[in-house]
């Protein structure tokens, strides 16, 4: 594909003389609500996101999959709906504000077609996203390669190339490595350190000692390896795999980072927003 002007349909407008395609964000995580933030502060309204019925999002302050549980999220004053339906989708964008949708409601009663689709669940693999699925469909980060399983590709690797919109080929293969934050990698993040039910009386925004434990699994310890504040946990009483992320400690220790999103975030979500304009403003 020479240009992401080749995908393009007839733009569509609202009665209001607004353009707002139908857009389907796949994963209602940190980066996946990093992007429907973004395409709503643009005013595109029509966003659904789609996340599993028990999410395993740590950054839970600032994820819309937090509908789920007690009907309603907010992240920096977006405010975000639990939709188990059409009709409950329409109403959350009459009252101007996002639509959630478990994977298994969606599969049930959605009927919704859409005219992009973002797959933003950074599973590092293509779990099941298809160039066919809408006119516009683009994925985040590695598993996919542009043209063949999606329109384009947004790399997700930190360094000079986060951000880039690829027409064709793949992001950057996983380094299996967390990004840098004050120098930190491997040692902020809190795994499982086996399969079961987590169990923390910890909360997002806790500041943490270095070996301070925050939670445990199948009776083994989930302790902290620094000091700083503990900007994400998984939900308490979620089922685990051995060595799924259950956490996220940021050393430079400033609480309010809990609630905001991540540079990172901002600029992905930059990129799928330009995107799907690439597409509508032709």
């Amino acid at each position: 594909m020479g240009a992401a002007g080749a995908l393009a349909s007839p733009p569509r407008r609202r009665a209001d003389g607004v353009l707002s395609p139908l857009v389907l964000v796949k994963g209602a995580g940190e980066m996946a609500s990093a992007v429907a933030w973004r395409l709503y502060m643009a005013n595109l309204r029509r966003i659904c996101l789609l996340d599993l019925a028990s999410p395993l999002c740590v950054r839970r302050r600032v994820s819309f999959c937090t509908a789920l549980e007690s009907g309603a999220a907010e992240v920096e004053g977006v405010r975000a709906w639990r939709a188990r339906s059409r009709v409950e989708i329409e109403a959350a964008w009459r009252a101007r504000a996002l639509a959630v949708v478990s994977t298994d409601d969606w599969a049930r009663s959605a009927r919704i077609e859409p005219e992009v689709v973002i797959d933003a669940i950074l599973a590092k693999r293509n779990t099941g996203t298809r160039k066919a699925d809408a006119s516009l469909v683009i994925a985040l980060g590695p598993g996919f390669e542009a043209g063949a399983d999606c329109h384009l590709v947004i790399e997700t690797n930190r360094g000079h190339d986060l951000g880039r919109i690829l027409v064709a080929g793949s992001a950057e293969p996983n380094t299996g490595v967390p990004g840098a934050i004050a120098g930190y990698t491997d040692e902020r993040v809190l795994r499982a350190p086996a399969a079961g039910v987590f169990r923390s009386e910890r909360a997002i925004g806790d500041r943490v000692a270095q070996g301070e434990v925050i939670g445990e699994v199948a009776g083994q310890p989930v302790a902290a390896s620094l000091a700083g504040v503990l900007r994400g946990l998984i939900r308490p009483g979620t089922l685990v795999e051995r060595g799924l992320k259950l956490g996220d400690i940021d050393p430079r220790g400033r609480a309010e980072y809990c609630d905001t999103i991540s540079d990172k975030a901002r600029a992905i979500a930059g990129a799928a927003l330009e995107a799907v304009l690439r597409y509508r403003n032709v």
